[in-house]
């Protein structure tokens, strides 16, 4: 396991989060939200603890060699750890790869109170102003209908539809909706 701190993940704040490097004590409450169905409800499968681990070992790697990436996300005073937001380089190849995307992933206790929105406007602006992107692109199935809320919330315009690479034919969630937002806006 990559050493987990907070460099170099810059550290952003927004009026009620933190968006800050992973620590140790992220591994466990990160583990159970990957478990939880509800939360993994639009992804192939739910992750074991050493998937989960694996995926921020991914993380860390992405801030160290990008110096951007999916961000662990705390509320202050009310949580140590909600889930995570940021920007990522996907590694499939798509007709719009290779790309940056913004992503999130909460806990269902802290759906629904504006937390996404929130730390996703953070990143972006981290995208934009600091990491000198171009565009940021975003995608999910139509059926994950919070995510594409989200996305519009961002101001994201809709750019077609595709096939994700990485799922087979057949499966429910291969088709996916894809969204786009540029440095001067849709």
């Amino acid at each position: 396991m990559a050493e987990l701190s907070t460099e170099p993940a810059p550290v952003l704040a927004t009026e009620r989060l933190l968006l800050r490097g992973w620590r140790e004590e992220d591994l466990e409450p990160f583990a159970k939200l990957n478990g939880d169905p509800r939360v993994m409800e639009y992804f192939p499968s739910t992750m074991t603890r050493e998937e989960s681990d694996a995926f921020v070992e991914y993380i860390v790697g992405h801030f160290a060699e990008r110096g951007f990436g999916l961000w662990a996300v705390e509320a202050p005073g009310v949580a140590p750890f909600v889930g995570f937001v940021g920007l990522n380089a996907p590694t499939f190849e798509a007709h719009f790869t290779p790309c940056v995307e913004i992503g999130w992933r909460l806990d269902a206790p802290f759906w629904g109170k504006g937390y996404a929105t929130e730390a996703a406007r953070a990143a972006l602006a981290f995208g934009f102003e600091e990491a000198g992107l171009e565009e940021i692109l975003s995608w999910t199935t139509p059926l994950n209908a919070p995510s594409v809320a989200v996305m519009k919330r961002l101001g994201m315009r809709f750019d077609g539809e595709f096939d994700h690479p990485r799922l087979p034919e057949g499966h429910r969630l291969r088709r996916h909706v894809l969204y786009r937002l540029g440095r001067a806006g849709p």
